[in-house]
């Protein structure tokens, strides 16, 4: 499988929201929400953009608190955290005016059932004006409403949507070094939306072709790997 990465319609989407975010006019808020269900792309984007754009990219975890979630952008910043949680959110205000950077923070879900943690963000972005990033699952547009004065910052809001056919045949393309039948290609438009299931697809596939010495994968070879893939995405999203 090659190691490319697809620019989908929802990573376009991404990078337009994002240059609108460093482009907005003066007085505009700079924070922005990207939502949707998992196995969109949503991780897979937020890395590849974070990396090459030399932005700080923060996990959340279910225990996060405020002094966790502090502590890890220090880290991404290479800086050493202070026992006195006051100077590590002082020192992030210093390091963000001193040397902008858009902060990512993934999974905000985690973090909305704490106000604490929700207004120290607003508060890193109303004092350093740099664009903030949440990434969350489906729910996190309707937790967030809870906080109005974050809310209200949300400039752009991006909503991950399923992979349309286009985006499967692309990925499909750009990843997979053996080729699909046109055959192939619709049956897996029919039960497959999710990137992690399209690449188990994917690499198994090769391997069968491998095996084989075939150059390209019809319907009937793909049908059964794609059974036994949904079988285990529902079974793992229901367990």
């Amino acid at each position: 499988m090659r190691k490319v990465f697809v620019k989908t319609k929802n990573v376009k989407q991404f990078i337009s929201m994002v240059g609108n975010l460093q482009n907005r006019a003066e007085g505009v808020p700079g924070m922005a929400l990207v939502y949707g269900e998992p196995g969109l792309g949503k991780t897979q984007t937020i890395n590849w953009w974070a990396l090459k754009n030399d932005a700080i990219l923060v996990r959340c975890t279910q225990l996060m608190s405020a002094r966790w979630l502090l502590t890890e952008i220090l880290d991404e910043m290479g800086e050493i955290a202070s026992s006195r949680i006051s100077d590590c959110f002082n020192l992030i205000i210093k390091n963000l005016i001193t040397n902008p950077q858009i902060l990512i923070i993934d999974e905000i879900d985690y973090l909305t059932i704490d106000t604490k943690i929700v207004e120290t963000l607003r508060d890193i972005h109303d004092k350093t004006n740099i664009p903030i990033i949440l990434v969350g699952m489906t729910n996190a547009k309707s937790r967030l409403k809870r906080y109005k004065h974050l809310y209200d910052r949300l400039s752009e809001i991006v909503k991950f949507e399923p992979f349309s056919k286009q985006d499967i045949a692309e990925i499909i393309k750009e990843l997979s070094e053996v080729a699909f039948t046109d055959c192939a290609l619709r049956y897996v438009n029919s039960n497959i939306n999710r990137f992690r299931q399209l690449v188990k697809i994917i690499n198994k596939a090769e391997a069968i072709a491998n095996a084989n010495g075939l150059t390209s994968i019809d319907e009937i070879m793909l049908k059964e790997i794609v059974i036994n893939e949904t079988e285990n995405f529902e079974t793992n999203q229901t367990s």
